[in-house]
């Protein structure tokens, strides 16, 4: 069990022990803990932001209340609820239970690990894999793999499981950060609700551009017509902001058997927004959509599976051609800025070197 005191201030005085608590713990900077903590156990970890010196941070507000209602933090020694006014010296006092075992299942699944220290785990996730376990997608999952590569896992929310910090979609390849215990998890949050981080991703779409970059800037939200799709054109009214920058890196031109032309582009695409399934909704309602896309290429991509292009796999490549090539962001413990670069897996590296083989790489032209 691990313990933290502290003792309340004067100019605390008057406030709710839960937003005392919140203002501590989230690092909001209005509770400086210098004012008087002491170490507990001696097994307190003291936990520093560089721009705000010393702090302790990462317990979101509903592990707070669920903290007090357990009666695992006392003033003065006395269990009390959220809402008790604190007066000068209090001293409160907050015990952390070690953390029970998650209810899934830990799998030596392997996986390509591209940084790691005691705080996250950066993985390039491999397309098939699901994220997090689901109805129908109880085993084989990042979190299953994980569970097994980090036994010790510190745990979020009083359970033994990482903290999973944005999400890529299965078919969809490339960098993921993870967090390994809940006071990173709510830093690594933070930056992507901030929109501090940078993320680029790659990807092979239908067609050919009109231009050698652009920002496509159109609110996303659920499709009218099947909430199963997101949609930037036919989206239900509560949709939300969405932007994506997009440069293009080559395009190829393929002649069928007709004698009609097919192009191919390699594009690279940085979202400033994280919708469900943005870049693949941007590109399709521009009319290019991600090569291999089921949900939002299918026949609007208008080449027939039977269609020769001359590039074995590319009219029926079996996931969308998507991958996220590169993501940075400042690490939760030091504020240092850390950049990761995810290599491209075979099938969709196989596919480009394909499209560079049969079309060589010509000029482009706009």
């Amino acid at each position: 069990m691990t313990m933290r005191c502290l003792i309340v201030s004067g100019e605390h005085v008057g406030m709710r022990l839960d937003t005392f608590l919140a203002q501590h713990f989230l690092g909001s900077g209005e509770c400086n803990p210098s004012t008087g903590e002491e170490k507990g156990d001696g097994h307190s970890e003291r936990w520093g932001r560089p721009e705000t010196g010393e702090r302790s941070a990462g317990l979101s507000r509903s592990a707070i209340q669920k903290l007090i209602v357990k009666g695992q933090v006392t003033v003065n020694g006395q269990r009390t609820k959220a809402g008790v006014r604190l007066k000068g010296s209090d001293r409160i006092e907050i015990q952390w239970l070690p953390p029970v075992d998650a209810a899934l299942d830990p799998e030596r699944i392997p996986l390509h690990v591209l940084y790691e220290d005691e705080d996250l785990v950066v993985v390039n996730k491999p397309p098939g894999m699901v994220v997090h376990p689901a109805s129908g997608n109880l085993r084989g999952t990042l979190v299953n793999a994980i569970l097994y590569h980090c036994p010790n896992l510190q745990g979020i929310g009083g359970e033994r499981r990482p903290g999973i910090v944005h999400r890529l979609d299965k078919d969809t390849s490339g960098v993921m950060v993870v967090a390994k215990h809940e006071r990173a998890l709510h830093y690594l949050a933070d930056q992507f609700k901030e929109r501090s981080v940078s993320k680029e991703y790659v990807a092979l779409v239908w067609g050919k551009l009109g231009q050698q970059k652009g920002i496509i800037s159109r609110s996303i939200g659920r499709h009218r017509g099947d909430r199963k799709r997101m949609s930037s054109i036919l989206s239900v009214p509560r949709s939300r902001e969405a932007v994506t920058e997009w440069e293009v890196e080559n395009s190829f031109c393929l002649a069928s058997r007709q004698g009609s032309l097919r192009w191919v582009t390699w594009i690279r695409l940085r979202p400033y927004t994280g919708r469900t399934h943005q870049i693949r909704v941007h590109l399709a309602d521009q009319g290019h959509p991600v090569v291999g896309d089921r949900v939002y290429g299918g026949k609007r991509q208008g080449v027939s599976k039977k269609e020769d292009l001359g590039v074995p796999g590319l009219v029926d490549f079996p996931r969308q051609a998507l991958h996220a090539e590169r993501l940075r962001l400042s690490h939760p413990r030091t504020g240092v800025s850390l950049e990761f670069l995810a290599p491209w897996f075979p099938d969709m590296k196989g596919l480009l070197d394909q499209l560079k083989e049969r079309c060589g790489s010509p000029a482009l032209n706009f």
